[in-house]
């Protein structure tokens, strides 16, 4: 149904959607080539021809901006998590989700941003000490969310059995290492960080490797 000024609702949140997708990729372009500080938010609003008002609608601000992203592929692969089969051991489903996540983001990310700008966005990230504190932050969040999601899948109570917890910050330290290896290298793509991640993750012992679950 069209409202009085012509336009249906569903048209008017593709408006939004579009205006946010252009203010996140004018914000990391000026972030990846001129630097997160050096970064206004008036230069972002004005590479897209709209106000700082109009940023603050999409956005709380720089930092909110400089990492939704990373908050895109965290969901893509707290989703796929969620998808693996219920039987399987819960490192080796964080393992197998992460992997295919790799395989399979540029679907989620391209339909924001260049999945070479969402890349460059790591060295930003890692170079930039206020980022890379909120990301740390948010990071730690979300081990939370993964620690809750196994322990459901495994039937466990989290707050009871330490082993969902202990797990996932296993699974996230690791992750943590390969980016940073990875943002520090020489070869900046996505093949080299899903492979990096992939050995990494293989030099996780058996101790919490197996299945948990009681026959």
């Amino acid at each position: 149904m069209e409202t009085a000024s012509g336009s249906s609702p569903g048209l008017r949140e593709r408006k939004k959607q579009r205006t946010r997708d252009a203010l996140l990729r004018a914000a990391l372009e000026l972030f990846t080539t001129q630097g997160y500080e050096r970064t206004t938010v008036d230069e972002i609003a004005a590479a897209v021809d709209v106000s700082q008002r109009t940023f603050f609608r999409y956005f709380a601000g720089k930092e909110d901006a400089a990492l939704a992203a990373q908050r895109l592929a965290v969901a893509h692969f707290v989703a796929a998590l969620r998808a693996r089969p219920a039987g399987e051991a819960p490192l080796e489903a964080m393992r197998r989700a992460v992997l295919d996540g790799w395989d399979t983001l540029h679907e989620v990310v391209e339909a924001v941003v260049p999945i070479d700008l969402y890349l460059r966005m790591y060295r930003v990230i890692e170079s930039t000490p206020v980022l890379l504190a909120a990301y740390l932050r948010s990071s730690a969040e979300i081990e939370e969310q993964i620690a809750r999601l196994i322990a459901e899948r495994e039937g466990l109570d989290v707050d009871a059995d330490p082993r969902p917890r202990v797990a996932v910050a296993v699974f996230g330290g690791v992750i943590r290492v390969t980016e940073r290896l990875w943002s520090a290298g020489d070869d900046f793509s996505m093949e080299a960080l899903r492979a990096l991640t992939a050995t990494y993750l293989d030099q996780v012992g058996p101790s919490l490797a197996g299945a948990w679950r009681t026959p």
